[in-house]
């Protein structure tokens, strides 16, 4: 028994020793293949598909000119879920917007990687066309698009005034109103942003009063506690609103979220009456 016990100890010590001598020849042949200066776009991306391909291949095709001719190559290299950081971030900086967001949005790029990206697309807004925002406000990751409700339309070469009252946002001229805001409206849809960041745009000090009215009027994101508290602790929220909000949050926090509130004192005033006549 001792001895059968030896001699299978054995046979197992030469399928390691074999299985890693495979491994070690087929990561030299990945490596070698990444480095061929002859590599063709399509042998790029072959490679590139395979979801095990070692960060050692990844980084001698980062270093490959003639495979980094192709946008394509680039791309899905950024994409890779093996790549480094200190390879795909730098890589992703010189894509074009929609480049960066396609990256951004790959389900295998690493979450910091994905910030990174997405921290790139959120400084370059301010240089995009508005057909590109729109875009990104429609299908970019969350971040981008909570950036993006504090997106300033320009019309004609000048800033537009979002200071818009409560009942010009339901009654004038809605198709102006609509039209100056429509960014930050669509973003509002983005199916990727989330009710945590619609709470940190709205208590930005850049956040507009077309910014709180829109969030305060939403069918999704007014139905919110946490966001109506939020949007209590704005300057811009109407007496109306505030009122109706004010009216469904418990009195303790309600107290609370007034006491860090920039609401009008008249309002803020309002509010208490209404509270105490609660209790």
């Amino acid at each position: 028994m001792a001895d059968k016990n030896k001699f299978e100890a054995i046979l197992e010590d030469e399928v390691e020793t074999s299985t890693e001598s495979t491994a070690s020849a087929e990561l030299s042949d990945l490596v070698r293949r990444a480095s061929d200066l002859d590599l063709t776009e399509d042998l790029a991306l072959a490679l590139l598909k395979r979801s095990d391909l070692p960060s050692q291949a990844i980084e001698q095709l980062a270093k490959n000119s003639n495979a980094l001719k192709s946008r394509k190559v680039k791309i899905a290299l950024a994409s890779h879920p093996h790549a480094p950081r200190h390879v795909s971030v730098p890589l992703a900086r010189k894509f074009y917007t929609f480049d960066l967001m396609r990256v951004a949005l790959a389900p295998g790029v690493p979450a910091d990687v994905k910030v990174a990206i997405d921290d790139v697309l959120i400084s370059r807004l301010k240089a995009v066309t508005a057909g590109e925002r729109l875009t990104l406000a429609r299908r970019a990751s969350g971040r981008v698009a909570a950036a993006l409700l504090l997106d300033v339309d320009r019309i004609d070469g000048k800033t537009v005034d979002h200071k818009i009252a409560e009942d010009e946002v339901k009654v004038k001229d809605a198709g102006s109103v609509a039209r100056e805001t429509r960014v930050m409206r669509t973003a509002l849809e983005n199916p990727r942003l989330t009710e945590a960041l619609v709470i940190n745009s709205v208590l930005r000090p850049a956040a507009s009063t077309a910014l709180v009215q829109a969030v305060a009027w939403h069918e999704k994101w007014s139905r919110r506690r946490e966001i109506r508290a939020a949007l209590l602790r704005t300057e811009h929220l109407s007496l109306a609103r505030a009122l109706e909000f004010g009216r469904e949050i418990p009195s303790p926090l309600l107290e609370e979220v007034l006491g860090s509130s920039r609401l009008p004192g008249k309002i803020k005033d309002q509010l208490l009456r209404q509270n105490a006549s609660k209790l």
